[in-house]
Formats: structure tokens, sequence, C-alpha cells
């Protein structure tokens, strides 16, 4: 393999250099890298060698690729710390310097199916309010959340405004008091309709979090999943080592 005069391997000179250039500007978010043959002009080294270094970038999600268009500067990642705490969703972006808000889709009343009948303790075709929301950090959209909610815990949910925190409008105005969240984090490729929704290219991969929330008497109050743009997030958790 190809060294420079440090003993690194060429292609990571390059990719450093390259990083340094979009973190001081000089390729900005969202704008187009130059060609692999610009660029292998520029650096003095092979098409290989700059193909690359743009795959580690592509890897750490620093680049993106368009199909017959180029390569692009991607939105830096937001770091999400997964804690034994429940935060909202603004509490998060804000931790992570992000302003944040949610629209409102859609808001339903449905019948309970048979697995929201079993995930929040109901009786098949109880009512189970339906609300789903697209979530904004710094103005884009960044997450495509679906929430059940128990009809009878909360009736006048259907008439709330969701443009801020669900769980500080359950506890605040229905004196409901959040105990725990089980959560599971998954890899997915979202639907066309969520990719649509989240700007993002169809099977870009994303991240889809199921969460079942309890209340302080361990009574289910909500069952939700949450589709996550991947090119965006970075989910990070610190563990400590017991000898």
């Amino acid at each position: 393999m190809l060294k420079n005069n440090t003993g690194r391997s060429l292609y990571h000179s390059i990719k450093d250099n390259l990083l340094e250039l979009i973190k001081n500007g000089t390729y900005e978010v969202g704008s187009q890298l130059p060609t692999e043959s610009a660029l292998g002009k520029e650096f003095g080294v092979s098409r290989t060698t700059i193909r690359l270094a743009l795959q580690q970038l592509e890897a750490e999600g620093l680049i993106y690729k368009v199909q017959g268009k180029g390569t692009f500067v991607a939105q830096p990642r937001i770091n999400e710390h997964i804690t034994p705490n429940i935060k909202s969703f603004s509490e998060q972006m804000k931790e992570a310097g992000m302003t944040s808000y949610s629209k409102v889709l859609s808001l339903d009343l449905i019948p309970a199916t048979l697995f929201l009948a079993h995930a929040l303790d109901l009786e098949t075709n109880d009512p189970v309010i339906k609300l789903v929301r697209l979530r904004y950090a710094n103005d884009i959209p960044y997450q495509h959340s679906t929430s059940y909610i128990p009809w009878k815990i909360a009736p006048g949910l259907l008439q709330e405004d969701y443009s801020h925190s669900l769980f500080n409008l359950l506890k605040t105005k229905y004196n409901i008091e959040i105990l725990k969240s089980v959560e599971s984090i998954q890899p997915v490729l979202p639907e066309i309709k969520e990719s649509e929704l989240l700007d993002i290219p169809e099977n870009t991969p994303s991240i889809r979090l199921e969460s079942y929330t309890y209340s302080k008497e361990n009574v289910p109050i909500e069952y939700s999943t949450t589709i996550v743009r991947g090119d965006f997030a970075n989910f990070v958790t610190v563990r400590y080592y017991n000898k």
C-alpha cells in the first residue's frame, strides 16, 4: 500500500485534508464536492486513492452520494445520548444545540387492533388516539413519529396542542406521572411516504425506535414508533467498566 512520509496510508491523509476543508467551511453543508478526477489532480494522487478517501468519509456519514449527480457534504449528525432518564424530544434537541418543533400530520380516534389492545392493555376495538407527527431539528425534518394513547386515560387529548411535549402535557394537564419507557432500536429502510416526509432518498438506511411507556401505576399509556433519518442521527451511550 502506498505510504506518505508519516507512515499513514495515503488515502487517510487525503481523507483528513478533505475533512479539514469541510470543517473550515471550504465545502459547506449541502455543497457538491469536485469530481474524483478533479480531486485527484488537486492532491496529485490517483482516482483510486480519492475513491478510498471518499468511501471512508461516506461511511462516517460526512458526505453522501446522489446517483447521477455527484457527492455532497452531509448535514452534521445529531448526537442523541442514550440515558436512563426519559427526556422529551425538545430536551434532547436542546442538549444537542438544536432548535426543535413538531408538526401534527394527523390526529384520529381509531379502534384498538389486536396488537394495540395487547400493547396498551385494552380490549380489542377500544378507542385509541393515533397521533402522527413530523419532528424538526433546525427546520430540518428529522423524525416521523406515530403515537397510540388509550382514549380513556385522557379523552381531551383530541383537542390539545401537540407542538410541544406530549409527556409534559399528560403530566401537567392530566396528572399522569410517567414511570418508565421500554425502548428498542432497529435499522430499517423507511416506507416511500416516510422518505418523502423526511426529505431523504428512497432506501436511505434509517433507525426505527419502538417505545412502550408506563405510568407510575405501571399502566401502559403510550405505544409509539419513530423513524429517525439515518443520515442525521448518531446515538451515543456511556458505559462503565465494573471490575
